[in-house]
């Protein structure tokens, strides 16, 4: 049996939400196991009240920073000071930075320097720089019950609101492509992990999607095959751009 992937989860309680701690410690468990769990700010603060029975439920340490200077944020700087520290301390194989502040940009590049991967959490205001230097980034909005189901919408709307997406469109044309054998046809698996390779922010949920392959069968520009392995049980899924 592999072994799991040692995660530390490092939470800038100025800059993420409560009300998602749920959602993202189940997606933080897709990735490996959260050995460490820290939120950073000023508990003397009142804003931050609605984090504080969640901290007994899910077992995260909250560490102290003093807000001594208004206008400056200090646990931005304790954050990176403890990740650095564990870094060198711990045997971890990758940090969850959860954090809409692009300040965490180089600390991001920092760790994956280091060989660590980074999955970065934070809402779709976060700056680029931050999103882009991730491994893998999650936006949070996809984690909360709140989120509209492309179930719930007509299904052309559906359609054509996916291939007005140039970006999108490009992003998986090109993917299908560079995996495609000489008939055109690519596996699924391949072409997910390309994209991610791409696009760290790419995730078929941010367009109402729970799996890749519910994404391309949304899109009629291609069609998907499903094929019984030589070995093995189940069935893999092929995409192949009309």
């Amino acid at each position: 049996m592999k072994e799991q992937a040692k995660l530390a989860v490092l939470i800038d309680a100025d800059n993420a939400q409560s009300v998602n701690i749920d959602g993202l410690l189940d997606e933080v468990a897709k990735y490996g196991v959260a050995s460490i769990k820290r939120i950073y700010g000023d508990w003397t603060n009142t804003q931050l009240r609605s984090w504080k029975d969640k901290l007994l439920e899910y077992a995260i340490q909250p560490i102290q920073q003093f807000s001594y200077t208004k206008g400056k944020n200090s646990t931005d700087s304790a954050m990176i000071i403890d990740a650095m520290d564990l870094l060198y301390s711990e045997k971890l194989d990758g940090f969850c930075i959860v954090s809409s502040d692009s300040d965490f940009t180089r600390l991001a590049a920092r760790l994956r320097e280091s060989g660590k991967t980074v999955y970065g959490f934070g809402e779709k205001k976060t700056p680029r720089s931050f999103v882009a230097v991730c491994d893998k980034f999650i936006f949070t909005e996809i984690l909360g019950h709140h989120q509209e189901a492309e179930g719930d919408k007509p299904a052309a709307k559906v359609r054509k609101d996916l291939t007005v997406d140039s970006k999108l469109m490009r992003l998986l044309s090109d993917a299908v492509d560079d995996i495609a054998d000489e008939t055109g046809w690519a596996y699924l698996g391949s072409v997910g992990q390309k994209i991610n390779n791409r696009s760290s922010e790419f995730d078929p949920r941010n367009y109402g999607f729970k799996k890749l392959g519910d994404l391309f069968r949304a899109i009629p520009q291609f069609e998907i095959e499903e094929r019984q392995p030589e070995n093995g049980s189940g069935r893999q899924v092929y995409i192949k751009a009309k």
